[in-house]
């Protein structure tokens, strides 16, 4: 018998909702539906998929209020909420622009003049989406949008920690029957998304390295395409010729916003020595004024810890620092309030690469800072780690920072700025190292993953083509 799930709230610390997982049963013949429907959902062609997306835009826009709720209570935030949702139905819209040209077939002439060429596009008939509780419906729908769109039908298994945004979503979809035999979701805990690997052609998981990797290992064995996109512990290198103004203000959003809970946060920051006191001087008076969402959701910026887990890794993270010599300057503690976990933005110095707030993946509000002496060190500083997600670069000039930043390992990089990717889907990236495996899942190449490229090599003449057998032979 399949035994339910209890999900706590991250602002009470109550178990307040219940999530049934399917039995391996069910979960396969949930698939199988999906499969069934997937070659209608092709054949109806890209015109066809848009508007239905848009059909299912318009639904969940007359459910706003209810997914805000659900996403509210899943993660215990606002304004981040509401981005969330704002992203996510302009992401829709952005993929309907893209996906014509995208999608669109060719037939060409070849350099032997009596074959021609066409080129067809066949999409993967399954997608399993795993996805996270950080930003539950950013990260179930960043590959499930273009994935349909492309053709495919997509299994989505959320996090069992955030899955309450699910059900408004549903209540939409069922308004929409032909998206609604495609577009599956399944509740569940860690063995949910494992067997869904076993019922996919196609497999997205966003998460951690440990899990990406069984996730990459059962895909391999069953040799279909796995697109991970893992941990994350990207640095900010501030060199001495940077706006400390600009600098202090990105790197304060990009390492704090969502409470730090993101893959893309900036989690240790290297300064110029000559800029080094001015800096977290400046750090600090500006992560001072921010205040937590507490005890109402709309106080403040700085809204809880969602996965309690994480608050012990958090916690853990800052005792270790403090443990080895690290000087706390303002945060530095995970705090209970109204049954939640809460931790404040955190700046600390004194800090280095024996320590694991510079080393593993914190997924919190702290901000580690570290001078360096000149540029060859904070290149080094900055690649020593086993991620390669993001960065950031901040100088006087687009090409000082462009000198540094091409020397950096990791995907994507932001001048002057900080999570640029958070709000650009634009620029195709990798992730390096140990933070993903597999293309992009922005830019042009997030819907073309999705499909597989059939060539139609077609002979134009009934002449014998001159590297056949002669008749005597």
């Amino acid at each position: 018998m399949t035994k339910t799930i209890e999900v706590r709230n991250p602002r009470t610390g109550k178990f307040d909702y219940v999530i049934i997982p399917p039995p391996p049963r069910l979960l396969a013949q949930q698939c199988n539906r999906a499969r069934r429907a997937q070659s209608r959902w092709q054949e109806l062609g890209v015109e066809g998929r848009i508007t239905t997306l848009q059909q299912w835009k318009q639904a969940i826009l007359s459910r706003r209020e209810q997914l805000t709720e659900a996403l509210v209570n899943d993660t215990g935030r606002l304004s981040i909420t509401v981005l969330e949702i704002d992203s996510f139905l302009a992401s829709i819209d952005r993929w309907c622009g893209l996906a014509p040209e995208l999608l669109q077939t060719s037939a060409k002439n070849t350099s032997i003049p009596f074959i021609a060429l066409q080129q067809s596009l066949v999409p993967y008939p399954l997608v399993g989406v795993i996805s996270p509780w950080n930003f539950p419906l950013t990260l179930s729908m960043i590959d499930t949008i273009p994935a349909l769109l492309a053709g495919c039908a997509v299994v989505v298994k959320p996090s069992e920690i955030a899955p309450r945004f699910v059900a408004p979503l549903l209540m939409a979809l069922n308004t929409v029957p032909e998206l609604r035999d495609v577009l599956i979701f399944v509740e569940g805990g860690g063995e949910t998304g494992a067997n869904l690997i076993n019922y996919v052609d196609f497999v997205c998981f966003t998460g951690s390295v440990a899990t990406g990797r069984e996730v990459a290992e059962t895909a391999a064995r069953r040799f279909i395409p796995a697109y991970l996109e893992l941990g994350g512990k990207d640095p900010a290198i501030v060199l001495e010729s940077a706006n400390l103004e600009l600098a202090t203000s990105a790197i304060l959003w990009g390492a704090v916003v969502n409470t730090g809970q993101s893959c893309l946060s900036i989690e240790r920051i290297y300064v110029a020595e000559s800029k080094f006191e001015e800096f977290y001087h400046q750090l600090i008076a500006k992560a001072h004024r921010l205040q937590l969402a507490y005890p109402l959701v709309e106080d403040g910026a700085i809204g809880p810890i969602i996965a309690e887990k994480q608050a012990g890794i958090i916690n853990d993270h800052i005792l270790d620092a403090v443990e080895k010599g690290a000087v706390i300057h303002c945060g530095g503690k995970v705090e209970e309030l109204g049954g939640g976990w809460w931790c404040r933005p955190t700046v600390m110095t004194n800090v280095n690469h024996s320590m694991k707030v510079m080393t593993e993946e914190t997924f919190g509000p702290i901000m580690p800072v570290m001078p360096f002496p000149d540029v060859e060190e904070a290149v080094y500083l900055a690649n020593d780690t086993i991620y390669g997600l993001s960065a950031a670069v901040f100088a006087g000039s687009e090409d000082e920072a462009l000198k540094v930043a091409r020397q950096l390992n990791a995907g994507a990089i932001s001048i002057n700025d900080a999570a640029l990717t958070a709000m650009m889907h634009e620029g195709e990236k990798n992730a390096f190292n140990f933070s993903g495996l597999g293309g992009s899942r922005v830019g042009a190449a997030g819907l073309k993953r999705f499909l597989r490229k059939q060539a139609f090599l077609i002979k134009t003449n009934s002449t014998s083509d001159p590297w056949w057998f002669d008749k005597g032979d």
